[in-house]
């Protein structure tokens, strides 16, 4: 069930206020009937197909590589090693000078006898098949001398460091106040270390890439999140003109994160198609994707929390060591959420990383609040407990008049409101405070909540748009979908713009030579694009009213001057009116083009001036078997303050698949790392656990009525990934209320609830 708590709007297709529907996706037919076409089943005459081979030790170096019987293999045109490869830069520091370098750096691949980690590409093997590269790879004999490598975070703790910056340029600490004095001198503290582990996205959609060359320009067609990063780091790996470098990536499987930055095949299948002058694809299976896409990384949280008998929190401290690659810096801004959510005089929060010789952590859905408010908001509800306070009315007690740290105001902020309708709508008096006090036969049912909180962003875009004598719309711009909506909800906004039927709309995405977004990723793109589009729907506007005032081929020359309204199909001036079609085919039978941007936020003086934040309630119900610790889901609730809506629709199926990672998050998801080999052991979907429909229960999700005037034109706030924030801490807190067993350690397993429940009598 979607609940939008904003007045029905039945305007006409055709009219105004088509924003805000909930539109079925516009490219819901394509995918459903197979006619979307995805990175791998792009066609190129000829493509041979890559296979890669991993190193099998973790850290260490090549001594030698035999291909001889992989090149004699039958359809094998090339095999690739550190000793043939093209020529490509270094790699570099492992801290780029600026953030934006790190999704624009050269990534070479096979430049180097090195090994930097478990499966890291040694070889490249090109046949004219992909069984027939594949076989062909298992025929290379591969001989190393290995190093002893540094894998484990808990047994490297003291290796800790202070990195320079956190993800997105967050500063690494914070503090305010005298945290330490007021921490000891609190009546009512906690000082609890929680630990989430790694896990990895996993994309239905493995990453995958076809290469062709065309001269000394590539096509690359891949599942891209940002084309502009991918293009600008592609070309500097090849060492060649941004301009030489065109991405095509109009449909994605699911990215999450993983699909921000160049991987392995798309570089390798850029440097065989360039050797071999054809088209080259390259697919990483799914067991390599565990090594070569990317991973969120091990963390251990401390969070202290100081608190009058009142409730009124004192001091807030959050510490986060995490592990980082030794040779590329990583660090999830894990505890800057912290910095804005709750009231208290006395702050600090701090970032701290562990290296180890693993491939680079990356952006995996939420990064940072997703683990850091698994840990808090667990910790902020242990607090509840040992005041003998309603979680909610603790969190109602701290809630800050503005922001705690920066001191300006909130652009908006309903998270009092999610909490409290939430309430209402969940149930939530029926909750027990002592855990254990619901049964249902051998069942412990427990009620848990959180809160969530997401910072808005908005990144540099443009867009264009254009109509033709026909009244048919065409928007253009780099930005992706990867299966958020993102097609749909541009093509409402270009609809209500112009006042034209959805039909008459079409929205090219995925391609490079579009104009530059800030892309998919950080839940910026709908704001980002929207925004952008909105402005070149405006821009055309007054191209189209200009024209039609002052050309002599148009009927509305000499029409009252009133401001021109676009409804309906039509464009109305004072008591003249003329179809859109009729008017563009008189004054401009070429049509007519214009474009439109908006500026990164950190570029405005809103940015600056306000704290702006999308915010949400999870509630959760669960059924804890007392014989057997089974934890089974029962019901869930999201309460979403994010902005306006843009399309209940879809903002439904990203809260509902954020509060389904949430599930994983809590119960399922961890990536086991040998200590020994430094390699993941469950590298696949059979040992790698993930929701499945079973695991499912009832789901709502509820947004209330919010336009935040601040945030950009549209009032619009980002919403994809702030479904997952603080979801697992809600199951967590209703676990614990069900058992009675305070798990920090995550996920929740049986093993790990076995010991602490009540023994029954036989």
């Amino acid at each position: 069930m979607t609940e939008t708590m904003t007045p029905e709007n039945r305007s006409s297709e055709t009219g105004n206020g088509l924003v805000g529907q909930p539109i079925a996706r516009v490219d819901g037919p394509l995918k459903v009937t197979g006619r979307a076409t995805y990175a791998y089943e792009h066609a190129a005459n000829e493509a041979a197909y890559g296979y890669i081979l991993g190193a099998a030790i973790a850290k260490g170096r090549i001594v030698e590589i035999d291909t001889a019987d992989a090149e004699q293999a039958p359809g094998v045109l090339h095999v690739m090693t550190y000793r043939n490869a093209p020529a490509q830069p270094e790699f570099g520091p492992a801290v780029t000078p600026t953030v934006p370098e790190v999704f624009t750096r050269a990534r070479p691949m096979l430049n180097s006898d090195r090994v930097r980690f478990y499966d890291e590409p040694v070889t490249l093997v090109v046949a004219e098949t992909f069984e027939a590269a594949r076989a062909a790879a298992r025929l290379i004999r591969v001989r190393y001398e290995e190093e002893r490598g540094a894998f484990d975070l808990q047994a490297h703790l003291a290796e800790a460091y202070a990195p320079r910056r956190t993800n997105a340029g967050f500063e690494t600490d914070s503090a305010i106040g005298d945290f330490d004095g007021a921490f000891a001198a609190a009546p009512v503290k906690i000082d609890a270390t929680y630990r989430t582990p790694y896990e990895h996205h996993n994309p239905m959609e493995p990453h995958a890439t076809l290469a062709i060359w065309s001269g000394d320009e590539v096509t690359i067609y891949t599942g891209a999140q940002t084309l502009a990063n991918f293009r600008a780091s592609l070309a500097s790996t090849l060492a060649i003109p941004p301009e030489r470098v065109r991405i095509v990536s109009p449909f994605i499987g699911g990215g999450f994160g993983s699909k921000l930055i160049v991987h392995a095949d798309t570089v390798l299948a850029a440097l065989a198609a360039r050797v071999l002058r054809r088209p080259v694809k390259v697919a990483l299976t799914r067991q390599q994707m565990f090594a070569n896409a990317g991973h969120r990384a091990e963390m251990v949280h401390q969070v202290r929390l100081g608190a009058d008998l009142d409730g009124q929190l004192t001091s807030i401290g959050h510490d986060v060591s995490s592990a980082t690659s030794s040779f590329e810096e990583f660090c999830e801004q894990t505890a800057v959420f912290t910095r804005s959510l709750y009231a208290a005089p006395n702050r600090l929060t701090r970032h701290r990383l562990v290296p180890v010789d693993l491939n680079r952590g990356e952006w995996m859905r939420s990064p940072g609040e997703a683990p850091g408010m698994l840990a808090f908001e667990s910790a902020v509800d242990e607090l509840a407990e040992r005041l003998g306070l309603d979680p909610i009315e603790l969190r109602v007690r701290n809630e800050p008049t503005e922001d705690p740290e920066r001191g300006v105001p909130f652009s908006t902020r309903n998270l009092v409101a999610c909490m409290q309708e939430g309430a209402r709508r969940f149930g939530w008096k029926r909750r027990k405070p002592t855990p254990g006090r619901i049964r249902e036969g051998r069942k412990l049912i427990g009620y848990g909540m959180a809160a969530a909180i997401r910072p808005n962003y908005i990144g540099a875009t443009t867009a264009r748009v254009a109509i033709d004598a026909n009244g048919r719309v065409t928007a253009e711009l780099d930005m992706t979908d990867i299966g958020t909506g993102t097609y749909t909800i541009l093509t409402q906004i270009a609809a209500e713009s112009l006042g034209v039927p959805i039909a008459a709309v079409k929205v090219g995405l995925g391609d490079s030579r579009f104009p530059r977004t800030a892309g998919s990723g950080g839940s910026w793109g709908a704001a980002s694009a929207g925004s952008a589009l909105h402005h070149a729907c405006n821009a055309l506007k007054e191209k189209i009213i200009e024209a039609a005032r002052s050309d002599d081929r148009s009927p509305l020359r000499g029409a009252d001057a009133a401001a021109p309204s676009f409804v309906g199909g039509e464009v109305r001036a004072g008591d003249s009116s003329v179809s859109l079609a009729d008017l563009i085919g008189s004054i401009a039978p070429d049509g007519i083009e214009a474009t439109g941007s908006v500026a990164a936020a950190r570029a405005t003086e809103s940015y600056s001036s306000y704290s702006q934040h999308s915010y949400g309630a999870h509630f959760a119900e669960v059924a804890v078997d007392s014989d057997t610790g089974e934890v089974r889901m029962r019901r869930m609730l999201s309460v979403i303050g994010a902005g306006r809506i843009l399309n209940p629709k879809t903002a439904r199926s990203q809260i509902l698949g954020g509060m389904i990672w949430g599930i994983g998050a809590a119960l399922m998801e961890e990536t086991v790392l040998d200590p020994r080999y430094g390699h993941f052991v469950n590298g696949d979907l059979a040992e790698y656990h993930v929701p499945v429909n079973g695991d499912v229960p009832e789901m709502e999700v509820v947004f209330l009525e919010e336009s935040d005037d601040k945030a950009n034109p549209l009032g619009v706030k980002g919403l994809g990934e702030l479904g997952v924030c603080g979801t697992g801490a809600a199951i967590a807190n209703a676990i614990y209320n069900a058992t009675g067993i305070r798990v920090r350690e995550f996920p929740i397993t049986l093993d790990k609830l076995l010991p602490g429940l009540p023994v029954t009598a036989i």
